[in-house]
């Protein structure tokens, strides 16, 4: 299909027309919609998924409902330079901030769950893999160490032995302000080796590493498939999941990313009111907000919370499963506030929406919220592709609904902000 002429306003310019030529040079469609008396074009192509095996070796820790690191970097590259601000309120794996770091970007980390910034971090300082091995060795494993909770269903004894002994030294560390570099990527790695479906986990198998069964679903996962926990080696887990983590890095990302560790920030606040971040600063936010009735993060995370020390009833108290569109729309209302306030003049907001119901398309719920808020919404990208082994684990085959579809609505904060 030829590119489809798009008429650019003159305050959009240059970043969106960066921005449009990418679009229009991929473009299927476009369709106007009528949305709280605004009219808004919606764009469809496949924007990103041609690079979809692309994404740097990272990026690859799991985290149930991400985004493929491809989406952030196609807003981060055409709608922000080198040195600006990037931002994302929801950041969970932190998959925009480690793009934009590798693009270059500064960065801000925001998610109520802590959880988040031990996944993130660390990857802005990936260490030597000799260093990590050194490390290893270095830990003392106690054979009769034992978890404070029942973990029999998931994890050999000598298996647990060894991933108790490892909490209790990270935890040291930590509490006595002694947790460097290397500590918190073995943290991290380890944190997302806890469950899976393959020998490159600690536990028997069980459901995709994105989540934690419970206990009981995971005895009857044992029962139903004939198997107990075996013995898995920890150590040489952490540092096959640690070589291909590096498997791409070279000498010219650690600098950058070295760069972007010394300014990066991170919080851990809600969203509608992050006063640690100064106003009309921020030239990028990309995110992906908390679905609608399908993901409970903290109840997926609970062994992950477990391991780090995180207070799972705590973190309920302010990770809210937002069952109604009124009750998510009333919470994103307030972010949209928010964001207004820390964007700067002429910068954007991309904003990723997943359908988890085909009668309900919330890119059209999300517009308003964010032309209440102050914003221009600039248009709908909704990304198609051929739908993929996630999405069928989530009961998804097609481009309606789900996570396989990503829908982003832009806005921009005019001139004057």
């Amino acid at each position: 299909m030829a590119p489809v002429k798009v008429k650019v306003p003159k305050e959009t310019l240059p970043f969106f027309d960066r921005l449009m030529y990418e679009v229009n040079y991929r473009l299927k469609k476009v369709e106007d919609l009528d949305i709280a008396g605004k009219s808004v074009p919606r764009y469809y192509g496949e924007f990103w998924t041609s690079k979809q095996r692309q994404a740097h070796s990272l990026h690859e820790i799991s985290y149930r409902a991400c985004f493929k690191p491809q989406l952030p970097g196609f807003f981060v590259e055409h709608l922000s330079n080198p040195g600006d601000v990037v931002y994302d309120p929801f950041s969970g794996r932190g998959t925009t901030i480690l793009e934009a770091a590798l693009l270059e970007r500064t960065v801000i980390s925001n998610d109520i769950n802590p959880l988040s910034r031990i996944l993130t971090e660390p990857r802005l300082s990936p260490p030597q893999y000799t260093e990590v091995e050194q490390r290893l060795k270095e830990i003392p494993i106690s054979e009769k160490a034992e978890a404070d909770i029942d973990l029999s269903m998931f994890y050999d004894k000598r298996t647990e032995s060894e991933i108790v002994s490892l909490r209790t030294y990270l935890q040291k560390r930590r509490d006595f302000g002694e947790e460097d570099s290397i500590d918190k990527w073995i943290r991290m790695v380890a944190t997302n080796r806890l469950t899976g479906h393959s020998g490159g986990f600690f536990s028997v198998y069980s459901l995709p590493p994105n989540q934690a069964v419970s206990p009981e679903r995971q005895k009857k996962i044992n029962e139903r498939l004939g198997q107990k926990p075996e013995y898995r080696d920890t150590r040489a887990i952490i540092l096959k999941k640690t070589r291909s983590l590096l498997k791409d890095v070279t000498a010219f990302d650690r600098t950058i990313l070295q760069r972007a560790a010394q300014t990066a920030r991170f919080f851990s606040q809600d969203a509608r009111e992050t006063k640690s971040i100064k106003a009309n600063s921020v030239q990028l936010t990309v995110t992906s907000p908390p679905f609608l009735d399908v993901v409970n993060y903290v109840q997926d995370n609970w062994l992950r919370c477990w391991f780090n020390a995180i207070d799972v009833e705590e973190i309920s108290k302010t990770v809210t499963l937002l069952r109604t569109i009124d009750e998510w729309s009333a919470v994103l209302f307030g972010v949209f506030r928010e964001l207004y306030r820390i964007t700067k003049p002429r910068g954007f907001v991309a904003f990723e929406v997943g359908e988890v119901k085909r009668s309900l398309h919330l890119d059209e719920h999300v517009v308003p919220l964010g032309i209440k808020a102050g914003f221009t919404c600039l248009g709908i990208y909704v990304n198609d592709q051929r739908f993929t082994k996630t999405s069928r684990i989530w009961g998804i085959n097609n481009n309606e609904k789900g996570t396989n579809t990503n829908r982003i609505v832009l806005f921009r904060k005019t001139e004057k902000g």
